[in-house]
């Protein structure tokens, strides 16, 4: 057990992960964390920017425990900079065994979106609000 504290906000994205997505040794293969992670921040882009949203760049990736089959993994995810075009989401997912009410941070990391327009080029994003 740690202090830490899951974010008080609610997650953008909760799942229960599944054998599927486990490597040989039984543990999830960091790209479908990745993966649900980048889901979420790509809807707080979309959501901040009003339209679509493309990843460039993933800072920071850190992994620090294992998620293992069964736990509920909660993507928590928040604007925290704005560019001209670009816009920085703080990425957090936490999992909590099946059984129990303990949570741990599992893995952290900034994702970097550019706002696109239908012409696939990019557009300017509207400033973060203080």
């Amino acid at each position: 057990m740690t202090d830490e504290q899951p974010p008080a906000d609610a997650p953008v994205i909760r799942v229960t992960a599944m054998p599927a997505d486990v490597n040989p040794y039984g543990d999830m293969f960091g790209g479908w964390m990745m993966a649900q992670m980048d889901l979420a921040a790509g809807s707080v882009a979309s959501r901040h920017c009003g339209g679509r949203a493309v990843t460039i760049a993933v800072d920071g990736m850190q992994f620090h425990r294992p998620v293992f089959v069964g736990d509920e993994v909660s993507v928590h995810a928040r604007l925290i900079a704005t560019g001209t075009t670009s816009m920085t989401i703080e990425v957090e997912a936490w999992r909590r065994g099946r059984h129990t009410s303990e949570a741990c941070r599992v893995t952290q990391a900034r994702f970097i979106f550019v706002a696109i327009g239908d012409d696939r080029r990019p557009r300017r994003v509207p400033p973060l609000e203080a």
